[in-house]
């Protein structure tokens, strides 16, 4: 059974920084494309980011500047460092994992979705 399982979400003030992780299992991890996506209350998902297996990294133009992308392999973890958070990055921040990187980049037929931590950033 496949799981993806976020963690490090939680309140932090405007300005500030945030590390997420996702620890996978059940699939072979150095051979997915692994990214976040992000849905705030009451909208679609976005994508945050996302990274091939071999590190190589995609950020949608929006996304670039403050959030970087990384994954480690030998642990089966995938991570996500954003920084000068502002209150509209408050969302659920969700791991997904896919074998075909226009999957991960176009957000649909995902294999895989975690449940998502949730990031609140107060002003």
């Amino acid at each position: 059974q496949v799981k993806l399982v976020e963690s490090g979400g939680g309140l932090v003030q405007a300005g500030g920084s945030l590390s997420l992780s996702c620890a996978a299992s059940g699939l072979p991890f150095s051979q997915y494309v692994m990214g976040w996506y992000r849905r705030a209350p009451g909208k679609q998902n976005v994508l945050v980011a996302g990274v091939s297996s071999d590190g190589t990294t995609y950020y949608p133009d929006s996304m670039k500047g403050r959030s970087t992308i990384s994954r480690d392999n030998a642990k089966n973890t995938l991570y996500l460092q954003m920084s000068s958070l502002k209150p509209e990055d408050t969302a659920t921040y969700i791991c997904v994992a896919d074998r075909n990187f226009s999957m991960i980049v176009a957000g649909r037929g995902i294999d895989y979705w975690g449940k998502g931590t949730l990031v609140t950033v107060s002003s």
